[in-house]
């Protein structure tokens, strides 16, 4: 059984003897690169979006811009905070059922909007790794469900081919002299 707490530890000596929150997994184009569809990729540890976002803003404050507004779509986050501390300032959290549900939108006054895909934090390494280089290549042109849905059949035909794999090891398609030797089958092919 696990335990989240989400108070930090205070120690016998008065000190914050919680763990501290690691670096965000993030991807960003490179700053060269024209505006597309998205800018990049997060990969949250979690869906509690206050212990989540202070870290990635806290990134994008010093990589992009001072981030001022975040928005997301509740369907994929359980609590949604109206603020979170980041930086030394505040940042303003809001959501909206029309956006891509697997994007977050960021907002700076100074440089404008940046498009985020967020990769469950339940994802798979190797499926996340994919992901992030997707939407961080500056080719790509597809929405963040677009890519989500893309990666979906890409491992699920990778499935498909690990099957197929596994059949050309075993011996694959039988020779016609395999066949001749089945009881009743006057040759052909296998189907």
């Amino acid at each position: 059984m696990s335990v989240i707490l989400d108070r930090p530890l205070i120690a016998a000596d008065g000190q914050d003897s919680s763990p501290p929150i690691p670096p965000p997994r993030l991807a960003l184009k490179p700053a060269a690169a024209a505006r597309g569809l998205l800018d990049g990729a997060w990969w949250p540890r979690s869906r509690d979006l206050a212990r989540e976002l202070p870290a990635l803003i806290d990134t994008l404050d010093r990589r992009w811009a001072r981030v001022t507004r975040v928005a997301v779509n509740p369907a994929l986050w359980p609590v949604i905070p109206r603020r979170v501390s980041a930086s030394g300032h505040v940042v303003h959290v809001g959501w909206f059922r029309e956006q891509d549900p697997n994007k977050l939108l960021l907002l700076s006054y100074t440089t404008g909007r940046l498009d985020l895909l967020v990769i469950p934090p339940e994802c798979d390494l190797a499926a996340a790794t994919r992901l992030m280089a997707a939407a961080a290549d500056p080719r790509r042109g597809l929405t963040a469900s677009g890519l989500m849905a893309d990666d979906e059949l890409l491992r699920t035909a990778g499935t498909d081919r690990r099957g197929e794999a596994v059949w050309e090891s075993e011996g694959g398609t039988p020779s016609a002299a395999d066949m001749a030797a089945v009881p009743g089958h006057a040759g052909g092919t296998w189907t």
